[in-house]
């Protein structure tokens, strides 16, 4: 990455993957900013907005080089009908307020990075999908109500790409599962499962997980900054999407255990999902991503399998909580 010092605005940044970003540049020397509805205690500065409409927070976006837009309330619940209006509102209308700031910037940053998701595409067991693939919402081995999910995502990509910002190139970021050792992230909470005898394959254990390991996530973005030509949607994901019963059976093997694991049957899973509040979706989607451009662009992946993503990351957990290795 260049070593010149950047200035960057993360809007939505005190979730996972902003502290994830932000730490990163805060600690290589760039000039990092994070907006949020909910500030946190940071090293870095914390501007405060709503979320639906314009404020101060804007004018910090005159003079950047670089936006992270990452808002978007958590899809970790139930999608009744209010979490479904939140889920949809805080992405498109978080991402059009981005949109507006940057039109009536006098410096508008150079590059826009919003957030968006591998799962735009379909439901597939059958082949990878790279930025070309197909988008769901109307496949016939999936349930109707896996569509809502897709209905964001296009929403949201459409938001961003109807912005009125000329001068600044853009880049829709169709992440997968990103997987790093903090508390309370996925990879936290698929380990507490390995721990405590649960990590088994899910349903048939044949639908694909994406995924991306922490490190390749930042060299992702850093390398996005880099590329002047890059523009419009990219995957952000390991090139090596795993079956959801070796993603388990992996992550078993780092935590140096022997048992084979609980399988959880699709019934089962739909009631333990209402008992945590979630949606069965997110486990039962095969999501089949690649990532097509950043391999033709020659990005060089760390870990592009995960048996040494999940080697590494189980290593720096225990690490950080000081648990012992065997």
């Amino acid at each position: 990455m260049t070593v010149r010092r950047l200035r960057i605005l993360i809007p939505g940044g005190t979730g996972q993957l902003g502290l994830i970003l932000a730490r990163h540049f805060h600690e290589h020397g760039h000039s990092v900013s994070v907006i949020a509805r909910h500030p946190r205690p940071s090293e870095w500065p914390t501007l405060t907005w709503t979320g639906h409409d314009l404020g101060p927070w804007a004018n910090s976006i005159d003079g950047a080089d670089v936006v992270i837009n990452l808002a978007g309330r958590s899809v970790d619940c139930r999608y009744n009908a209010t979490h479904r209006r939140e889920i949809l509102n805080s992405r498109t209308i978080s991402t059009g307020l981005v949109g507006q700031a940057i039109a009536g910037c006098a410096r508008p940053p150079r590059l826009w990075l919003n957030a968006s998701t591998a799962t735009i595409y379909r439901h597939s067991l059958d082949r990878p999908m790279d930025e070309g693939g197909e988008i769901g919402g109307s496949e016939p081995d999936a349930p109707g109500a896996w569509a809502f999910s897709i209905d964001v995502a296009t929403a949201w990509e459409n938001a961003f790409f109807s912005a009125a910002t000329p001068g600044t190139r853009r880049v829709a970021l169709r992440t997968a599962i990103v997987m790093s050792p903090d508390r309370g992230g996925a990879f936290d909470k698929l380990l507490r499962l390995v721990r405590f005898g649960l990590g088994g394959p899910v349903a048939s254990g044949k639908q694909y997980v994406s995924w991306i390991h922490e490190t390749d996530f930042i060299r992702a973005i850093e390398f996005l900054i880099d590329k002047d030509d890059f523009e419009g949607p990219v995957n952000i994901c390991s090139p090596c999407p795993i079956w959801n019963h070796r993603f388990m059976r992996c992550l078993r093997q780092a935590w140096c255990t022997t048992y084979i694991g609980m399988p959880v049957p699709a019934w089962l899973l739909s009631l333990g999902a209402v008992y945590l509040r979630a949606e069965p979706e997110l486990v039962l989607k095969s999501r089949y991503v690649v990532p097509g451009r950043l391999l033709n662009a020659g990005f060089d992946f760390h870990f592009p399998d995960w048996r040494g993503a999940a080697q590494d990351l189980v290593q720096r957990w225990r690490a950080v909580r000081e648990e012992p290795t065997t």
